[in-house]
C-alpha cells in the first residue's frame, strides 16, 4: 500500500522539526537515498556546464555529491550537507565536502562565483528561515556570482498530487524489505517508513523570498520537473 502524504501538523518548534523529520531522517536513509541520485537535472548540469573555466562554486545541501561531478578540471566545487551519513558518501567518493548547517555557512562573504542548493530550501520550517538560507548563499557569492535554487513545486505535473491548499507536509520515504539499507532502517517484518518535513512553494514564491532578501537580481525562474528553480546574480 502506497503511504500517504499528511498534512504537517506537529506542534514543536521549527529547529526540532529540522532535526527530527529532516537531518534524522536522512542520516538514516543515507545509502537508500544516494542510489536513487544519480542523473544531474538538465537545468542544472545546464547551468554548471555554462559556468567559466576557472570558477569556484560551492553545492549547498549536496547530497551524494551527484552535481560535484558534473564538471571537474576546469572547475572547482566544495559541498556542504547537514548529513553526516551523506557527507560520508561524498567523502567516499572523494569530492571536498564537510557536514554544515544552511543557516550558518563555513564560508567567509564573498567567497565563491557560484553557488547552488538544490532540494533543500524546501526542507526549512518557516518563513524566516527560507529567506535565511537564501541570504546565506548570497552571502557567500561575490558580487556579480550567481545562485541556483530548486525547490519542490505544490503544482506538480508528475506522479506526485498535491492538496493544494496545505503547503507544509510530511511526506514519506520507504526503504524496502531486503533493500542493502534495510539493516540500518531496522524494518524487521516490514517495510521502514520515515517522514520528511517539506514547504511546497507555490508559483512565484521561491522568486519572492529572493527579491525581499534584495541585494539581488533574478534572471530566470521557471519550473522543471516538478520544482521551482531561481537563477539570481547578487547586485556589484
Amino acid at each position: 500500500m502506497k503511504e500517504p502524504v499528511v498534512a504537517d501538523t506537529l506542534q514543536i518548534s521549527e529547529a526540532d522539526k529540522e532535526e527530527q523529520y529532516v537531518h534524522a531522517v536522512y542520516n538514516e536513509i543515507a545509502t537508500h537515498f544516494s542510489d536513487t541520485r544519480f542523473k544531474p537535472w538538465p537545468v542544472i548540469e545546464r547551468y554548471l556546464l555554462a559556468l567559466p573555466k576557472g570558477s569556484v562554486g560551492a553545492d549547498i545541501g549536496c547530497g551524494n555529491g551527484k552535481y560535484l561531478g558534473v564538471r571537474t578540471g576546469d572547475i572547482f566545487m566544495m559541498g556542504t550537507d547537514r548529513s553526516e551519513s551523506l557527507v560520508d558518501i561524498c567523502r567516499e567518493r572523494n569530492y571536498e565536502c564537510l557536514v554544515s548547517d544552511g543557516l550558518d555557512l563555513p564560508y567567509r562573504d564573498n567567497a565563491f562565483d557560484f553557488a547552488i542548493s538544490i532540494a533543500v530550501i524546501h526542507h526549512f520550517s518557516s518563513e524566516e528561515r527560507r529567506r535565511a538560507a537564501i541570504r546565506e548563499l548570497l552571502r557567500i557569492v561575490r558580487p556579480g556570482g550567481t545562485v541556483l535554487v530548486f525547490v519542490w513545486a505544490l503544482e506538480q505535473n508528475g506522479r506526485r498530487k498535491f492538496d493544494e491548499s496545505t503547503q507544509d507536509v510530511l511526506v514519506p520515504w520507504v526503504i524496502p524489505v531486503g533493500s542493502r539499507n534495510e539493516a540500518k532502517a531496522g524494518s524487521e517484518g516490514g517495510d521502514k517508513v520515515f517522514h520528511r518535513y517539506y514547504h511546497l512553494f507555490r508559483e512565484g514564491e521561491l522568486a519572492s523570498l529572493f527579491q525581499q532578501v534584495g541585494g539581488n537580481t533574478v534572471e530566470e525562474a521557471d519550473y522543471d520537473r516538478d520544482n521551482w528553480f531561481v537563477i539570481s546574480r547578487k547586485d556589484q
